[in-house]
């Protein structure tokens, strides 16, 4: 258990990281996008997030992982 939980968080920091590294300007843009939602839709904007995450744990262990 602990290996899928190391393993998945270093995938997120991969990911993260690709974001900084390969675009930085973007980043600046998406974040002052952000700036501009309330604080219900960036409550909102979470809950997705977690529900397509939970999803796509979901697959992965039906698949197999």
């Amino acid at each position: 258990m602990i290996e899928t939980a190391l393993l998945a968080l270093g995938l997120v920091l991969i990911v993260e990281g690709l974001v900084y590294a390969l675009a930085p300007s973007f980043l600046e843009q998406i974040l002052a996008a952000l700036r501009t939602l309330t604080e219900e839709q960036l409550r909102l904007m979470g809950v997705v997030a977690i529900a397509i995450g939970l999803f796509f744990v979901w697959c992965a262990k039906m698949l197999g992982a």
